[in-house]
């Protein structure tokens, strides 16, 4: 494949997927300006090994797999580490501050939902994340992941009986 050939695939899937890539990104790091960084990093590896990738699966699922690799490697980060004290530690000294703590009230409602989401276990956002929010179907999902695809109904399934509980109890706090 000549490098012209391989600029114009890069720029389509750039185009067709680098949004889904980003929530993608964004959904394990929690930050979208290092969710837009993670992606960057996968359409750098995807451009080096486009001359590898034999096709035998969607190139689609091979995107997110490379990115959610991305994010597991740099969740693993001793770079991350540090930005997460530093964020816990800003975060704190904000919400002392009585004049934001209507503020901090009202992100909290309108964060819940994504938030209970994202308090689960890696293993259960991850299934509900690319079933829910990116349409992905089990067998997809199961690529993505290398798992088997009962492994992804069987996490998906678990998923909603931890959700279930947290949802309920936040609407009795609501009323």
């Amino acid at each position: 494949m000549d490098k012209e050939e391989k600029d114009f695939i890069l720029e389509k899937l750039m185009v067709e997927y680098g949004d889904e890539l980003v929530r993608l990104a964004f959904s394990y790091v929690k930050d979208a300006e290092n969710a837009k960084d993670l992606v960057q990093n996968t359409f750098i590896k995807c451009y080096k090994n486009l001359d590898s990738f034999r096709f035998d699966a969607q190139i689609k699922t091979w995107l997110y797999r490379i990115t959610i690799n991305e994010c597991k490697d740099y969740l693993k980060s001793w770079n991350h580490r540090m930005v997460q004290v530093k964020s816990f530690i800003h975060d704190t000294a904000i919400s002392l501050l009585p004049s934001t703590e209507h503020a901090v009230i009202d992100k909290h409602h309108e964060q819940y939902i994504k938030n209970t989401i994202y308090s689960l276990p890696k293993v259960y956002r991850e299934v509900v994340y690319l079933y829910y929010y990116e349409s992905l179907k089990t067998t997809e999902i199961s690529e993505v992941l290398d798992i088997p695809a009962n492994t992804v109904k069987t996490r998906l399934r678990r998923a909603k009986q931890r959700l279930e509980p947290m949802i309920k109890e936040a609407e009795l706090h609501e009323r």
